[in-house]
């Protein structure tokens, strides 16, 4: 206890006073994770404003075998991100975009920078960082870097992994990886900062980037589509991209998450005399001023087919938000509802469909009267399947059930060669399950990489392996 409290104090005076915190009021909304599924505790948050105290804090705790658990924005959805009694390194005051380039299209941003500052960093010199989340106002770069984020753009532009063209980053032992360069081609030796991309904060610190990024598309335009089935969704993706070839989102929404939406969460507008069974909700971009008639050509052939029942092009900005703002409500929208289990899987897009079919009977065997809410990316087969207790049926009830629930729908995922994890990462709440089901010979390979750059164990030491 002696040696624990010197090595804290220790911490304490090589940040000086604004670089840690022991008062629990400050340290608090650090402390629970948005959906309220996970808590946690901390003897001391630390807040280093450089790489350099990274350097010190990792060193310090190396020497000393003190673990640590790094937390950007708060928005991860596993657990990863709350201490169980490990110090907690918040990366809040790393927060510099240190560089801005047109002519190389990148931007050198710290681990605490919000998604949202890059975004607008970007739009001031005409460029575009891709990458589109709900929680840009508050998730950071070094989170997401950390669990490989997704978005709705992924089928065009990829992961975050295909964002980051540098890395620097702090290694367990206090020594540092410089790795930010804006080159697009290096092919000398192996790619380190793949390392850290996807690691979840168990290799090391991610204290800034080099991002890609894109030209604006001069033009947009988003429609809202009533669909029947989820079959025809995927031929309509295929259809859209093949007849504008300017698709660059495409999500989709069952007929009970928008109804809750439009229960639970304010100015939820469907342009539709009724909810239909699916939204697809489609977003266009490209440099042809035609591009809305390209678009109304396009989805008039589809309505003629019937893989559209109805739809409604969004006619400005307004129009446009608001229809992403149903999507981004999905989750939102099933807090006041009770108890859920949440699941972010992908399979094949071919597949959706059937793992849409065969989902939905596995949870209604385990738990019946259950409400199933479906949404996500499409476009990427990335589907967000939250099974929500039934009304009448208590959450303790429910959550009983929930360990059967989560074990039949990832049966269906990987019978599919899917993913129980599509971009949301392991962390704690998926650990046991992953380390199960991942070939063994992998799991020899990822806890190799873990002995040899962290062998005391102290980078979020709970999370993954």
């Amino acid at each position: 206890m002696d040696a624990h409290f010197s090595t804290l104090t220790r911490l304490q005076d090589a940040l000086g006073p604004n670089g840690w915190t022991r008062d629990p009021d400050l340290i608090a909304p650090h402390l629970v994770e948005w959906r309220d599924r996970w808590s946690g505790n901390t003897p001391l948050m630390l807040m280093p404003s450089t790489t350099g105290e990274v350097e010190i804090i990792l060193g310090i705790c190396h020497e000393a075998g003190l673990a640590v658990t790094t937390q950007g924005g708060n928005t991860g959805l596993v657990g990863a991100q709350i201490p169980l009694g490990e110090v907690l390194i918040s990366t809040k005051r790393i927060n510099a975009i240190r560089a801005i380039d047109p002519v190389d299209d990148a931007i050198i941003a710290e681990a605490g920078v919000i998604l949202s500052q890059v975004h607008d960093a970007a739009h001031q010199i005409g460029k575009r960082f891709p990458i589109c989340l709900a929680s840009e106002g508050s998730a950071t770069i070094g989170g997401l870097i950390s669990t490989n984020a997704g978005g709705v753009h992924v089928r065009r532009h990829g992961m975050m992994r295909a964002q980051v063209l540098g890395l620097e980053a702090v290694l367990p032992n206090g020594t540092r990886y410089d790795g930010l360069s804006v080159l697009r081609k290096d092919n000398t030796g192996y790619d380190l900062k793949h390392l850290f991309i996807g690691a979840e904060g168990t290799l090391g610190f991610v204290t800034a980037a080099t991002l890609k990024l894109v030209a604006q598309s001069p033009f947009t335009t988003v429609a809202l589509l009533a669909l029947d089935t989820p079959e025809q969704a995927v031929r309509l993706l295929h259809r859209l991209e093949a007849q504008t070839g300017a698709v660059a989102a495409f999500e989709v929404m069952n007929r009970l998450g928008v109804e809750l939406a439009q229960k639970n969460c304010a100015n939820m507008a469907v342009p539709f005399g009724n909810v239909p069974k699916w939204l697809a909700l489609v977003e266009f971009e490209g440099p042809d001023p035609d591009l809305a008639v390209r678009v109304e050509t396009a989805l008039m052939a589809a309505m003629e087919e019937g893989l559209v029942q109805e739809g409604v092009v969004a006619q400005n900005q307004m129009q446009a938000k608001s229809f992403w703002a149903l999507r981004e409500n999905m989750s939102a929208a099933q807090k006041p509802e009770g108890a859920a289990a949440k699941h972010d899987v992908s399979v094949p897009v071919s597949k959706i469909p059937a793992f849409l079919v065969q989902a939905d009977q596995a949870a209604r065997q385990i738990v019946p009267g259950c409400r199933i809410v479906a949404f996500g990316h499409c476009s990427d087969g990335n589907i967000h399947y939250d099974v929500i207790q039934p009304q009448g049926v208590s959450a303790q009830s429910f959550q009983g059930l929930v360990p059967a629930l989560n074990e039949a729908i990832h049966d269906v995922v990987m019978s599919l060669n899917g993913s129980i994890s599509a971009e949301h990462g392991i962390g704690v709440s998926r650990r046991e399950e992953f380390l199960r089901r991942e070939p063994a010979s992998h799991l020899a390979m990822m806890r190799a990489i873990k002995a040899a750059l962290d062998p005391h164990n102290i980078m979020n030491p709970r999370v993954l392996l």
